[in-house]
C-alpha cells in the first residue's frame, strides 16, 4: 500500500469513529494539502483516470482521492479533514439531488464551498451523455458485456427507461462493474467531451511549484490535442 493508500484508510476509519492519530500523522509526514472528497468507488476511479490521462500524479502533489462510502458522510469528512480537523483543502463532486445537504454539512464545518462541483443525475450519467449512447454501447461490447446488457435491457422495467437510462442502470446492477466503467469511459472520452464538473475538479487541482505535474489544460492523448475550455455548471 503507498503512504497515500494508507492515509486515505486511517482518515476513513477516523470518520467512521475511530481515531485519528494516525491520519494525523500521515498527514504531517507526506504531506496531504487537498481531499478530494468522492461519493463512492467509481467515481474515484473516474478521476484518477482523468489524472493520468492528464499526465498528473495526484499522490506526489499532496492530493488524496478519498471515496467516503456513500455521500450522506460528507459532514464526517469534512469535520475531520476540513478547518475543524487536519486544516485541509476540500474538493469533490457531488449530485444534483444531493447539493442542498452538501452545503449545510460544508457550512456546518466552515469549508469552503467552491471546489465542489455538481452532476446532473450523478458522474455515470454525465460520461454516457459525453460519449453519446452509441459509443457506450460500443464500449460494453469491446468489454464482454454485451450479452449481460442484452438480459438487462429485456426486462419490463427498463421498456418506459431512455437508452441513456438503461445504460446508466445497468452500470449499477453488479458488483464492481461501476468501478469498472469509471475508468473504462473516462478513457473514452475525447479531449473536448470531459463533462464539465470532473473538467472542472481537475483543473481545480493545479500543482504545487516543483512537483512536476501535468498542465491541468492538456491532455496526454496520441493526438496531443489540447481541450476546449469548459464552464463548470
Amino acid at each position: 500500500m503507498t503512504d497515500m493508500g494508507a492515509f486515505r484508510e486511517a482518515a476513513t476509519a477516523w470518520a467512521a469513529g475511530g481515531p485519528g492519530d494516525l491520519a494525523r500523522e500521515l498527514a504531517a509526514r507526506l504531506p496531504v494539502r487537498t481531499a478530494v472528497l468522492l461519493e463512492g468507488l467509481s467515481d474515484a476511479a473516474a478521476v484518477t483516470a482523468l489524472a493520468v490521462r492528464r499526465g498528473r500524479d495526484l499522490a506526489a502533489e499532496g492530493v488524496c482521492v478519498l471515496p467516503m462510502g456513500g455521500a450522506m458522510n460528507i459532514g464526517r469528512f469534512a469535520r475531520i479533514l476540513g478547518p475543524s480537523g487536519l486544516g485541509l483543502r476540500l474538493t469533490g463532486l457531488c449530485d444534483e439531488r444531493e447539493r442542498p445537504y452538501y452545503s449545510r454539512a460544508l457550512a456546518r464545518t466552515d469549508a469552503a464551498q467552491e471546489g465542489f462541483f455538481v452532476c446532473a443525475a450523478d458522474l455515470e450519467d454525465e460520461l454516457i451523455r459525453a460519449l453519446g449512447v452509441p459509443r457506450v454501447q460500443e464500449l460494453v461490447l469491446a468489454e464482454g458485456d454485451s450479452r449481460a446488457l442484452r438480459t438487462f435491457l429485456r426486462q419490463p422495467a427498463q421498456q418506459d427507461r431512455t437508452p441513456q437510462q438503461q445504460l446508466r442502470r445497468f452500470l449499477g446492477t453488479k458488483k464492481g462493474r461501476k468501478i469498472h466503467y469509471g475508468r473504462v469511459l473516462v478513457e473514452a472520452l475525447e479531449p473536448d467531451r470531459v463533462p464539465a464538473p470532473l473538467d472542472a475538479l481537475l483543473a481545480g487541482l493545479r500543482p504545487p511549484p516543483g512537483t512536476g505535474g501535468g498542465d491541468p489544460s492538456t491532455e496526454q492523448f496520441p493526438s496531443g490535442s489540447r481541450r476546449r475550455p469548459q464552464t463548470p455548471r
